[in-house]
């Protein structure tokens, strides 16, 4: 006699729980880092959708709420590596041209490392923090930019306040940059993560944009610390 199926919970529909054994010579965090990854649904989904990871979904959620990722935009993806921000980039700015009656944008991609090419993006192997990389970026946009985005975190030490203040840090450089490219009225999106210095951070982006708001989108795992700031209507005249 068969088994009845299983009925789902209807949480995401999400599949039975893949447990993953130890193997001999992996660490125990690689181990529970692969079972979390095999079960993640944002991950099968990446994989269905042809996207490069699922840090894809983050920005597309924040899109969804924003609304900066409009046809005609120049925009600036800071660390894009492996290129899925980018990717979810290209249909809605139009870089592609596909919507005949939208205005066409383009997306610079900029990263430390090389990454395999993206349709309708431009990658560039480029260190933002060096001398002249806003000019380089503004002469490869023929002109400002509309959104800075950034997924960059900082290598991790272990050391969990030490982390969060490297990546407050490298998100403070990046809204720097966003000062010398953006137009007016443009946004600045960043990754950050909570734990108490992103006070600096906070002050710094109210006083050059309009709004800055605070989000965790669902994408996001709810065991991470991390969140994301949207800076908009950003005030270049100061």
């Amino acid at each position: 006699m068969s088994k009845k199926p299983r009925k789902s919970s209807g949480r995401g529909q999400r599949d039975l729980t893949v447990k993953v054994k130890s193997a001999r010579g992996r660490k125990m965090s690689s181990t529970l880092w692969l079972q979390r990854q095999l079960n993640d649904p944002y991950v099968k989904r990446a994989k269905a959708d042809g996207y490069r990871g699922r840090a894809a979904y983050k920005i597309l959620e924040l899109d969804d709420k924003y609304r900066f990722l409009v046809p005609g935009a120049r925009v600036v993806d800071l660390g894009c590596a492996p290129g899925g921000w980018c990717q979810v980039a290209v249909p809605r700015i139009n870089s592609l041209g596909e919507r005949k009656d939208k205005k066409v944008g383009r997306i610079i991609g900029i990263d430390l490392q090389e990454i395999d090419p993206i349709a309708g993006a431009e990658i560039h192997q480029l260190d933002f923090l060096e001398d002249g990389a806003d000019d380089k970026v503004k002469a490869w946009l023929d002109g400002p930019a509309d959104v800075v985005m950034s997924d960059m975190a900082a290598s991790s030490s272990g050391h969990k306040q030490t982390d969060h203040l490297r990546i407050i840090a490298l998100c403070e450089a990046a809204a720097y940059f966003a000062f010398d490219v953006l137009t007016d009225g443009g946004t600045f999106v960043a990754k950050v993560l909570a734990g108490g210095a992103e006070g600096s951070l906070q002050t710094l982006l109210k006083q050059r944009f309009e709004k800055v708001a605070n989000v965790k989108p669902p994408a996001s795992r709810s065991d991470s610390s991390e969140k994301f700031v949207v800076a908009t209507g950003f005030r270049g005249d100061q």
